[in-house]
């Protein structure tokens, strides 16, 4: 699933997951090896684990970030 974040620097989020399992995230745009960073250490867990670690990180004086956005993300996919 593809999801455009809001308020960032990134201007998409690729997410693929298998049941709950986050299985592949990709960030385009934004700080590239921080995003790298973060959608490395999300695979392999529990989309729910994630969320509940990343929802409601902030950017600087921004009310969200890029892991809030994956979290949003995340919550969307297991809606679906």
């Amino acid at each position: 699933m593809d999801y455009k974040p809001h308020g960032v620097c990134s201007q998409l989020i690729k997410l693929e997951l298998d049941n709950d399992i986050i299985k592949h995230v990709e960030f385009i745009g934004g700080c590239n090896g921080n995003l790298k960073g973060i959608a490395s250490l999300v695979t392999g867990m529990k989309a729910q684990n994630a969320i509940e670690r990343i929802e409601g990180i902030t950017c600087g004086n921004k009310p969200t970030s890029c892991p809030d956005q994956l979290a949003h993300a995340l919550k969307q996919a297991l809606a679906q």
